[in-house]
């Protein structure tokens, strides 16, 4: 049921894949609360997914941006507000990759110029996003700017490897550019950390089916789904939510203050 949460709202959504991606169940959320935004993702994971299936059903266009290039981020805010005539109320930056666990390096043995392009492409992109968005004056009053981030960022979690060094880096880089953004336009920036969900990059972690039964088993609520987290990502992209910034949201059914739950105790003494 749409309540037009968004109704008159301008968006930018990052990372929108496949149909098993956030952004894209936070693309169909926002297009059904009545917002007009533009879809972007790095020219060559539009080869790879099904992006203008989504395009053509949120009567979006797609322009495509690397993240880690300003030059191609410049051009994704000025196209974006000439075709939805006006500045940007709100962006998701739904972005992540690591080629140290692409390729299944261990932990103590890195790769530490693929340990910089994680932290380019899932960290330091969304800074670039923001102070490209500044520079340009691209963003209304009251905006809001969500990253979506991981509990790896605070607990150790090994098969995360350096991805838990780039959310780390994620949400300290919303609680800076948060502060800036808020005294400049009262611009809101935070980060929301989801449950393991069955996505294309998070089944690419190894053991991810292990700890998503296992997360799901610690949380009271169970696993937050995609569908939960466009849910709550519209919420803040919204009015109602004007006066959170540079928070670092759980949304993961309990599991970030569960100790143990019965449900875990009983499967462990089977």
């Amino acid at each position: 049921m749409s309540h037009n949460l968004l109704k008159g709202k301008r968006g930018i959504i990052f990372g929108a894949l496949d149909e098993r991606s956030i952004a894209w169940k936070v693309a169909q959320v926002a297009h059904a609360e009545g917002a007009s935004f533009t879809l972007t993702n790095a020219p060559i994971a539009l080869r790879m997914g099904t992006i203008n299936k989504l395009a053509e059903e949120c009567e979006a266009e797609v322009i495509p941006a690397d993240a880690t290039s300003i030059e191609d981020l410049e051009n994704l805010f000025t196209k974006s507000m000439e075709v939805l005539g006006g500045k940007i109320d709100f962006v998701l930056h739904s972005i992540g990759m690591s080629p140290n666990v692409r390729k299944g390096r261990d932990y103590g043995d890195l790769n530490y110029d693929w340990l910089m392009k994680t932290l380019d492409v899932s960290a330091i992109s969304f800074h670039k996003v923001m102070q490209t968005a500044e520079k340009l004056d691209a963003m209304n009053e009251w905006g809001s700017i969500m990253g979506l981030s991981y509990i790896a960022a605070q607990r150790s979690f090994p098969d995360y490897s350096d991805m838990a060094q780039a959310k780390a880096m994620l949400e300290s880089i919303a609680r800076s550019y948060g502060e800036r953004f808020g005294r400049m336009k009262n611009v809101r920036v935070n980060t929301i950390s989801q449950s393991p969900t069955m996505t294309t990059a998070g089944t690419g972690v190894g053991g991810f089916d292990v700890f998503f039964d296992y997360a799901d088993k610690m949380s009271p609520l169970g696993n937050a789904s995609a569908e939960d987290c466009a849910n709550y990502c519209v919420m803040f992209f919204s009015d109602f939510t004007r006066m959170v910034t540079m928070q670092n949201l759980m949304h993961d059914g309990g599991f970030s203050s569960s100790g143990i739950t019965d449900r875990l105790i009983e499967d462990l003494t089977k």
